[in-house]
């Protein structure tokens, strides 16, 4: 008989960890290799899969087991109000290498500069797989497959490309740089190849990225207020792409 503690314990140092029943679900509808996946309470779960998540209501009724409120809550690092988790296989890194070197993209891919909060760059995840971005590069120390960021994301990394890169190892394609003395972003079209880079919470863009940068831009900003939310910033750049608004840059 199968014993889901030890089969968790035994994964759970290599897997990815799925907090909650969103970030299940989403894994799952994108194609994530789920070895293992529990609840407390297995008729809820399948409820809210009929619910919110029909179309992979069979899948998960065949991977979740139902296991005591006591057993989840020593599996978890902080138990989430659905009490669902789930392991899953991360996605190889040469595979991601693979997605961003690409060309042609059809999409953007978004670069966080050296990002320093757990919850923003999940949250940036979130966004990139909802607009169809290309990828998620992060620079830095951050993991951007951190517990954390895959709970800010809701499991949606696995509907995007997500890899820590050196700055000199930025995918192809022209960089558009978020910087206060850019050009107004409202009168630039950025291309589907583009690499927009964003700067850290704190310090802005590194000098190294910086360097790479083919293109500053600015996003609107009333006087005296000091700036956005990193995903904030991701959201307004990505929907002026999507919207295609503003004129060509020139070469």
């Amino acid at each position: 008989m199968n014993d889901p503690v030890r089969d968790w314990r035994r994964l759970a140092e290599t897997a990815v960890l799925l907090d909650g029943f969103h970030a299940l679900k989403h894994a799952v509808r994108f194609g994530a290799e789920v070895p293992l996946a529990v609840a407390t309470d297995r008729r809820a779960a399948l409820g809210l899969a009929d619910e919110l998540g029909p179309d992979v209501r069979d899948t998960l009724d065949g991977l979740l087991t139902e296991v005591p409120e006591t057993v989840y809550a020593a599996l978890v690092p902080r138990p989430h109000p659905t009490a669902v988790a789930a392991l899953a296989i991360r996605p190889s890194r040469e595979a991601g290498l693979r997605a961003l070197a690409r060309t042609p993209r059809t999409a953007p891919v978004v670069v966080l500069d050296n990002p320093r909060n757990l919850g923003n760059a999940g949250a940036v995840i979130r966004l990139a797989a909802g607009f169809g971005a290309t990828g998620v590069v992060t620079t830095g120390t951050l993991d951007p497959w951190h517990p954390t960021v895959v709970r800010g994301g809701a499991g949606l990394h696995f509907a995007t490309t997500v890899e820590r890169l050196g700055p000199d190892e930025l995918p192809p394609g022209p960089v558009f740089a978020l910087d206060p003395e850019g050009d107004d972003i409202r009168g630039v079209k950025l291309p589907d190849d583009a690499v927009l880079a964003f700067g850290s919470e704190r310090s802005g863009l590194s000098a190294e990225v910086r360097d790479r940068t083919d293109h500053l831009v600015s996003l609107p900003m009333r006087p005296q207020v000091s700036s956005y939310n990193l995903a904030t910033s991701v959201a307004m750049t990505l929907f002026h792409w999507s919207a295609g608004g503003g004129a060509p840059v020139a070469p």
